[in-house]
């Protein structure tokens, strides 16, 4: 008996690049046995050293997380669909459960221009009067200004939330363009944060805009996060994810989740009280690197419009106390396909931060959690790095430097350095058409792929190989300014 497993986009690069595989077996351990054993590369993200499946993927038979039914002993039909769901990162009746908002509703009017602005609001019987009041006595938090945050940005502003905090400390860079809508050309240099505040004034000037320049972290998020009623998470890397799920909890407040890469996206609502949250979901982050980022694995531009939409919505739905918002349930986008599939999150009672004993009751150091460490790749600091003005020292010299390419063939042709090109995920078996005698720079767009192949090759036997700090982009910036950057 064969069934479907539906593989998600970062690992089909171990199931050459298919992303429906038919498997056989009984049970769901079985058939994940067996597709681990016909894509060998596929093993090590599926499983730990001692045969448990790893803590970053969750496995589903149909709408049902195998967690909660019987585990890798979930029998299989014919007619299930298995998927796999790696961090990328039932409803309750929203009425049941209202937002509460710093400031009162009774405390709030609206002007008569306030009136005609949103008098298309004011006709639906679900929001009327009272629900847009709600919403300008609401005080929502953004968590970054980009590619989720423009639309969520622009929509919630749109709508009439009275104050809306941003966290951010880039700066506008060209590539942003493509997704991130609260910023235009003339825009490229100035800070993310200026930008969207003069962005989201012109749409409504009565929006209240607070702006905090800085990283979030462990020492300020509590802080930062006491004022609001509501946070909108559009971080784009693990660290931050936990960290604004760990202050949500701790705080008690409702959060909603938003995640984008390539061609998929998810969306779901964490509210402490009601539901499970991000570590119920993910109790462990991803090695670092197996997950790319969008400025090394790419984002379709309208994924971040969309997918930010819906967060804009879910957001809005809990303000004025309608509907059902998506708490324990996880919405994946495939736009490809132009497809939404549905899938329930249960709220794990051995969470660590919000089940029924509780270990962690402050924030902790979230870079060493996901791993995020000087060494994190194997690599013994400065030693086995060179930058991108030592290469051109060396190669100016005439030194005799292999220079390996790890990314991809379509980034390849796209600029290179001329170097030899083996993509990251097939250098263990290519590994055979390099020389350990020679000294070897691996490079790919900004420096995470290629520190994760020198490690691989330091540690297959080769003495004489260094990492690219800041990779091909960092070349084009600083050697080449007539390369192309992307």
């Amino acid at each position: 008996m064969s069934v479907k497993i539906l593989i998600p986009t970062p690992l089909r690069q171990y199931t050459e690049k298919k992303e429906v595989v038919e498997i056989e077996g009984k049970t769901a351990g079985e058939v994940l046995n067996n597709l681990s054993s016909k894509y060998s590369n596929l093993k090590k993200h599926l499983y730990n050293d001692d045969g448990s499946i790893r803590s970053y993927i969750n496995i589903y038979v149909n709408e049902e997380d195998i967690r909660y039914l019987q585990k890798e002993k979930t029998s299989i039909k014919d007619s299930d669909i298995i998927s796999i769901i790696p961090s990328i990162a039932g409803g309750v009746n929203v009425q049941e459960h209202e937002l509460e908002t710093k400031t009162k509703i009774d405390e709030i009017d609206l002007t008569n221009e306030e009136i005609l602005r949103y008098s298309r609001h004011l006709i639906i019987p679900e929001v009327g009067m009272i629900g847009q009041k709600k919403l300008k006595a609401a005080r929502v938090l953004m968590i970054g200004a980009g590619g989720l945050g423009s639309p969520v940005g622009l929509y919630l502003a749109a709508a009439g939330v009275g104050h809306l905090g941003i966290i951010d400390f880039d700066i506008v860079d060209q590539t942003n363009l493509q997704r991130q809508i609260l910023h235009t050309t003339k825009d490229v240099g100035r800070s993310k944060l200026d930008s969207a505040r003069e962005t989201i004034s012109e749409i409504n000037p009565n929006v209240k805009i607070e702006t905090y320049e800085t990283r979030l972290t462990s020492e300020n998020a509590l802080e930062i996060f006491s004022k609001y009623d509501l946070i909108v998470d559009g971080a784009d890397n693990f660290p931050t994810r936990y960290l604004v799920n760990d202050a949500c909890v701790l705080l008690g407040k409702p959060y909603v989740y938003g995640s984008i890469f390539r061609f998929d996206g998810q969306v779901t609502v964490f509210q402490p009280k009601d539901g499970p949250c991000y570590r119920c979901l993910y109790p462990a982050p991803p090695p670092p690197g197996l997950v790319p980022s969008c400025a090394e694995g790419g984002v379709l531009g309208i994924l971040p419009g969309i997918i930010g939409s819906l967060q804009a919505l879910e957001a809005i739905k809990l303000i004025i106390g309608q509907g059902v918002p998506l708490i324990g349930r996880l919405l994946l986008f495939d736009a490809l396909k132009l497809k939404f599939r549905e899938l329930k999150l249960h709220k794990n009672p051995g969470c660590p931060v919000c089940g029924e004993h509780p270990t962690i009751h402050e924030l902790i150091d979230y870079e060493a959690f996901c791993g995020i460490t000087p060494d994190a790749q194997g690599l013994n600091g400065r030693q086995d790095q060179i930058t991108v003005e030592e290469l051109k020292s060396k190669l100016d010299k005439g030194e005799d430097i292999f220079i390996l390419d790890v990314r991809e063939p379509h980034e390849y042709e796209i600029c290179n350095l001329g170097g030899y090109l083996i993509p990251l995920n097939d250098l263990p078996e290519r590994i055979n058409e390099l020389d350990t005698s020679r000294e070897i720079v691996a490079h790919c767009k900004v420096g995470g792929r290629s520190a994760h192949a020198a490690a691989f090759l330091k540690k297959a036997g080769f003495k004489k190989v260094k990492n690219l700090i800041g990779g091909i982009d960092a070349w084009a910036a600083k050697i080449d300014r007539t390369m192309p950057r992307y």
